[in-house]
């Protein structure tokens, strides 16, 4: 485990759900997983209209969880994908 002051990249989280979660994520797979991430989802929306910052990082951080053991069980390296950001560069806005 991490003490709290050290950094944890994008790559390391994701292995760390894999390692910690991979196998029974796997076997919920994709369509069930999805379902778990989008209630986090709703989570985070509850939370951003609130004013508990402490609830506020929870939320952003089962976000991130359920996010990458979707990668993860889709076989998406999440540092791969946000090179679309970081080194190829996105053009205009959304």
């Amino acid at each position: 485990m991490l003490k709290r002051q050290e950094i944890m990249t994008i790559k390391q989280f994701q292995d760390f759900i894999l390692e910690k979660y991979g196998v029974r994520d796997s076997e919920r797979g994709t369509a069930h997983t999805f379902m778990w991430f989008m209630e986090e989802v709703g989570e985070l929306a509850s939370a951003l209209a609130g004013d508990d910052h402490y609830n506020k990082e929870e939320e952003f951080a089962d976000v991130l969880a359920w996010l990458c053991t979707l990668a993860n069980i889709n076989g998406v390296d999440l540092t791969r994908a946000v090179e679309k950001y970081t080194v190829k560069g996105v053009e205009g806005f959304k």
